[in-house]
């Protein structure tokens, strides 16, 4: 079965101020959509075909780079408009803040890294944070469309939040002021659907 765009469970302008409803609108419409069409395209009577987003990915020929970029962009996408669904969104809390509270002692600090890297992410891009078996957590950055699931690439483990530092995701708000972005970011997290991902994952 193909893929399909998920749909949003809010809607497009659910998110201002902190990203208006025009990006959002062209980033679901317009680019996740031609990730998932060419996705599709990519996977069409191949081995890979029927099988899960997290299976291809986990277990990618990463010379593959149609299935790389288009795999890399629907999965990431799908995850991003999840953990920043601003309904239901409660607070950090549980083994997913005793796991971050022990890795980076504090909120801030945690936040001060996952800036940094998102920050840090020459061109485009992605920080993640990733739980590792056991439920360590971890937090990297990966270039274009890549992302932890795939073979060697970031910090590994499996991502259960995720920021998209494309221009594309903030660029006719924000322009060239990332950090103005990513600290946005934050006032969208819903730590339920991340609390959710940890517990799945770990």
């Amino acid at each position: 079965m193909a893929f399909e765009l998920p749909k949003l469970k809010y809607a497009y302008d659910a998110l201002e101020p902190h990203i208006d409803a025009k990006t959002m609108e062209i980033h679901h419409t317009k680019h996740h959509q031609g990730y998932t069409t060419k996705l599709n395209t990519a996977l069409e009577g191949s081995d890979d075909e029927g099988k899960t987003i997290e299976n291809i990915l986990t277990n990618l020929d990463m010379d593959n780079t149609a299935v790389r970029n288009n795999g890399g962009g629907f999965y990431n996408h799908s995850l991003f408009w999840e953990v920043i669904n601003p309904q239901d969104k409660g607070r950090l809390s549980g083994d997913l803040k005793d796991a971050i509270m022990d890795k980076y002692k504090s909120f801030d600090a945690f936040k001060d890294e996952f800036s940094k890297a998102a920050a840090t992410q020459f061109g485009s891009g992605w920080a993640w944070l990733c739980v590792h078996e056991g439920g360590k957590v971890e937090i990297c950055s990966t270039p274009n469309q890549d992302n932890p699931l795939m073979p060697g690439v970031g910090c590994g483990g499996h991502p259960i939040l995720g920021l998209d530092v494309w221009e594309h995701a903030y660029y006719l708000n924000y322009q060239n002021r990332r950090p103005d972005y990513i600290n946005a970011f934050f006032e969208l997290i819903n730590w339920n659907e991340v609390e959710r991902r940890y517990v799945e994952a770990k």
